[in-house]
């Protein structure tokens, strides 16, 4: 009988999403939704959130492989809050987001809002709440 090697422990898996102006959507993700810098050049900047992290970097880096290089496209991020009715004033009453959704409630256990961020990017902020009684029954314990 063979062992299949062990597989190396993950330490960190987040996304980083290519930007055509990296500083200006480290400033929304800072100013809009409280993350913090955790490295930052003119190219590439790390931000986080409590164990959440997040990356930007310029598509036009010569570390981004040829053919690569495109700023982000089609990605929706979401972001879980306990007050998204909050959130949802900040975004768009402070920092003017273009709200894609507006604020409501769905069926399936989620009151959120889509905002536009830079790039493009979809930000859907949640606040779970109880999901109809048709749609309890898709959520394991």
């Amino acid at each position: 009988m063979s062992v299949a090697p062990a597989t190396p422990a993950v330490t960190s898996v987040y996304p980083v999403l290519m930007s055509s102006d990296v500083t200006a959507a480290a400033d929304f993700y800072r100013d809009a939704l409280g993350f913090t810098t955790t490295f930052a050049t003119d190219w590439y900047v790390s931000l986080r959130h409590g164990d959440h992290e997040l990356a930007l970097l310029d598509p036009d880096h010569p570390t981004v492989p040829a053919g690569f290089g495109h700023p982000v496209r089609g990605v929706l991020i979401n972001v879980e809050v306990d007050d998204v009715d909050a959130v949802h004033r900040r975004l768009v009453e402070e920092h003017g987001c273009t709200e894609i959704v507006p604020l409501r409630d769905e069926d399936f256990g989620q009151r959120h809002v889509i905002v536009e961020a830079p790039d493009g990017v979809l930000v859907d902020v949640i606040q779970p709440i109880p999901p109809s009684a048709e749609f309890a029954a898709a959520y394991s314990d």
